[in-house]
């Protein structure tokens, strides 16, 4: 959530900004409920501050023995006042809560400055794509041949856009977690965290899925309705269960920056497409994916994404997948992004680069809708809110399509990569 003071003092500015990225704020309706919530939050401080003499009044009276019934009365009627303008007031902020909650996080300075003409801006390109002297095929046909991938068991059993994965690409898919995982917590420094797959909706809200994004999710519901009250969703990522861990919770300066990643399953409602580019890994409503998440001081937040996007990169480079960086425009953040640098591997078949990766610096969007604080040793210091940086390090079943096709050889096998191979892959070479 956007700091209500920029909301409050900077509206234009802020309107400015979110223009860039295609979101138009009602100023109109904003200024009018502010200044309806102002006056009332003013009559409910006046008539306390009336209240809180006419009661020391009261008890000095007492004190000599006086009558107090008339100013008693006063109090009463005054009492009575607070309660109605405390209830106009609590509408007030509750309707511009569910404006401000709606409400994308700002762009950086950087995003707005680089991103030219409203385009993803390339900053670099990694690895040499390899040239293939024969009719090369996509991770569909390779993985049907080898056994390995079984789209119509899983269309019988569940539907579209899920997979039965069997023998050796299961090894490999499972063979990609677990390094993954081993170059995150061992090279990069991140705590391995085991986190719940069902969530409540104020983690969703505490890191941005709702209420905006309701409808892009799995929600579940218990059929013999225990209880009612009780609604759980199932996880879009880890970054989700991963950022809500600090919820409501105020942290010491000296224990930043908190290093989280988790492998986890992901559940999201991707929309019905036909297109090449959306079959087989590419868009899923079930895949893994190990996230990395930082918890930071603000003052190195931004520092933080570089080092959060590299270790990312790094899973790229020693697979060998040629990638390339990009940086996002405002019009393509996410929602509580303000800066998102997304990694893109190639796909041989495609003749191009797809996301694989997308690395982003909340700032304090997250945090102020998490109440999630840090503070310094200093008592005269206020507690200031964190800044919040996330990752995919890596999509697997995207990482398995990209390994599947950079890797096919020419009678339809799949070399495993050789960071694979011995470590994870017991020796295994050649997938056939």
């Amino acid at each position: 959530m956007i700091d209500k003071n920029l909301l409050r003092n900077q509206l234009d500015i802020v309107n400015k900004k979110l223009l860039m990225r295609g979101f138009t704020l009602n100023i109109e309706k904003i200024q009018e409920m502010e200044r309806s919530r102002k006056i009332f939050q003013v009559k409910t401080e006046n008539l306390q501050a009336i209240r809180n003499n006419l009661s020391k009044k009261i008890g000095i009276l007492k004190r000599i023995k006086k009558n107090t019934l008339e100013i008693e009365n006063e109090v009463s009627i005054i009492n009575k006042k607070i309660y109605k303008y405390r209830n106009k007031l609590k509408i007030f902020e509750l309707d511009l809560f569910k404006i401000y909650s709606e409400i994308p996080n700002i762009p950086s300075e950087d995003t707005i400055f680089t991103c030219i003409e409203n385009k993803n801006q390339e900053i670099m390109k990694w690895g040499n794509i390899k040239k293939f002297n024969f009719k090369i095929k996509d991770h569909i046909e390779l993985g049907k041949n080898l056994k390995g991938l079984d789209w119509k068991s899983s269309a019988k059993i569940s539907g579209s856009k899920f997979v039965v994965m069997k023998g050796k690409i299961a090894l490999l898919h499972r063979a990609l977690s677990q390094f993954m995982i081993d170059t995150h917590t061992i090279e990069h420094g991140y705590l391995e965290t085991y986190v719940p797959y069902l969530v409540n909706s104020e983690s969703l809200y505490g890191t941005g899925q709702l209420p905006k994004f309701s409808s892009d999710l799995f929600h579940i519901q218990s059929s013999e309705k225990i209880n009612e009250k009780i609604q759980y969703t199932l996880i879009p990522t880890a970054e989700v269960p991963l950022t809500n861990l600090i919820r409501d919770k105020i942290f010491n300066k000296e224990d930043l920056p908190i290093k989280l990643t988790a492998l986890t399953p992901c559940f999201r409602l991707e929309p019905s497409s036909y297109g090449k580019e959306s079959k087989g890994l590419i868009r899923m409503h079930q895949f893994e994916k190990v996230e990395i998440v930082q918890i930071v001081n603000p003052k190195y937040s931004m520092e933080a994404l570089e080092e959060l996007t590299l270790h990312a990169e790094k899973i790229l480079q020693l697979l060998n997948l040629p990638y390339r960086k990009v940086q996002l425009c405002p019009k393509e953040l996410g929602f509580s992004s303000s800066k998102t640098y997304d990694l893109e591997v190639w796909f041989p078949f495609q003749k191009k680069y797809r996301e694989i990766s997308s690395c982003s610096n909340m700032i304090d969007f997250q945090a102020r809708r998490m109440k999630s604080k840090y503070k310094s040793s200093s008592k005269k210091t206020k507690k200031k809110f964190l800044h919040t940086i996330n990752g995919s390090a890596l999509a697997l079943s995207r990482t398995l399509g990209a390994i599947i096709e950079n890797y096919q050889l020419e009678n339809g096998a799949i070399e495993v990569p050789l960071v694979l191979q011995n470590k994870y892959m017991n020796g295994l070479k050649i997938i056939s």
